[in-house]
């Protein structure tokens, strides 16, 4: 149990039985199996499914982000659709139209890719501001509007974003309401020799490392279950100030332009239940804030020109920040 003094009435505790039905472990043995040398980056997206969140995943290409994607995909039993994001995508090519049906004389709804449980939106930043924001109201607000009618969308859902971080010709940079709605950015960077190895090894020989090679673990209800647990998890006023005054920190700190705002707070705490039921706890320490910080902050903060310039990254920054606030004691 935690050191901290409980200030506050206490949330339904997570049963142990819950926090050590190894649904995380599993999702993460499985997907190692096809994606080597990223552990960090599959923690990181298990945790926003746990988190009921959405992830937009930055990489090189050629490094696996869909295929990781595709992987998750295939250990859960719900339903997924992929969006090629492309220049001339519509957002009715998103969400759905409505269509005159001749023989009934009536509008009939034609649903888009975007009634799903799990949405590859692959390439994000290739498609135009209007076809880009289709997806705000579905990613904050889980419904879809189409032509004045409002339609819900069956839990969960979750919405998982690619984009090229170099390739800047042709594309239209997600703007910052936008890249508020991801609970985390997850930057998928070179693996290690030894790994990358075994990758070409395995591709190479024929063994191949296909995304369909992965088990079914569970089923949209199960995840249901577990997001639970995880909002579940008990979290006392200490931490939740400590996530405060990690962002409000981002607003002051020297060199930064453009700090978190209060979404940011709440999804530091979000995404650090979810690495506390990862880890098999029932409780918050500030290691959980200190592990979500860099995902969850780094796209919601932005340096200033003149550090920018200097080649300072926002990673750095956000370190900075965390080293100059201090965490309570456990």
């Amino acid at each position: 149990m935690s050191d901290y003094p409980m200030t506050e009435p206490e949330p339904p505790a997570v049963q142990p039985a819950s926090l050590t039905n190894s649904l995380a472990q599993s999702l993460r043995t499985e997907l190692r199996k096809v994606v080597f040398g990223q552990d960090v980056v599959i923690d990181q997206v298990i945790a926003t499914f746990l988190a009921g969140g959405h992830v937009l995943l930055e990489g090189k290409p050629g490094l696996g982000k869909t295929h990781l994607v595709v992987a998750l995909a295939n250990t859960f039993a719900g339903v997924f659709s992929r969006i090629q994001f492309t220049p001339d995508l519509m957002p009715s090519d998103v969400t759905g139209f409505t269509l005159f049906d001749m023989k009934s004389q009536t509008f009939q709804v034609r649903r888009g890719p975007i009634f799903t449980n799990l949405l590859l939106a692959d390439e994000i930043n290739r498609s135009p501001a209007k076809t880009q924001a289709a997806l705000l109201e579905v990613m904050q607000e889980r419904q879809v509007t189409i032509d004045g009618e409002t339609i819900k969308l069956d839990p969960p859902f979750m919405t998982l974003a690619t984009q090229n971080p170099i390739e800047q010709e042709g594309t239209y940079p997600l703007p910052e309401a936008q890249l508020d709605r991801f609970l985390m950015k997850v930057v998928m960077d070179y693996p290690s020799h030894c790994d990358e190895a075994q990758v070409v090894r395995d591709v190479t020989s024929g063994t191949g490392l296909s995304a369909s090679s992965v088990a079914q673990l569970c089923s949209s209800e199960d995840i249901i279950s577990a997001q639970q647990d995880v909002a579940n998890i008990r979290c006392v006023d200490e931490v939740v100030n400590y996530a405060v005054n990690l962002v409000r920190a981002s607003r002051s700190a020297q060199g930064i332009s453009l700090g978190a705002g209060t979404r940011g707070a709440i999804s530091l705490v979000r995404v650090a239940k979810a690495f506390a039921y990862m880890a098999g706890r029932d409780f918050l320490v500030p290691d959980d804030i200190k592990q979500s910080a860099l995902p969850v902050l780094r796209h919601r903060v932005q340096l200033a020109p003149e550090l920018a310039i200097s080649g300072q990254k926002v990673d750095d920054a956000i370190l900075n920040i965390i080293a100059g606030v201090e965490a309570p004691r456990q």
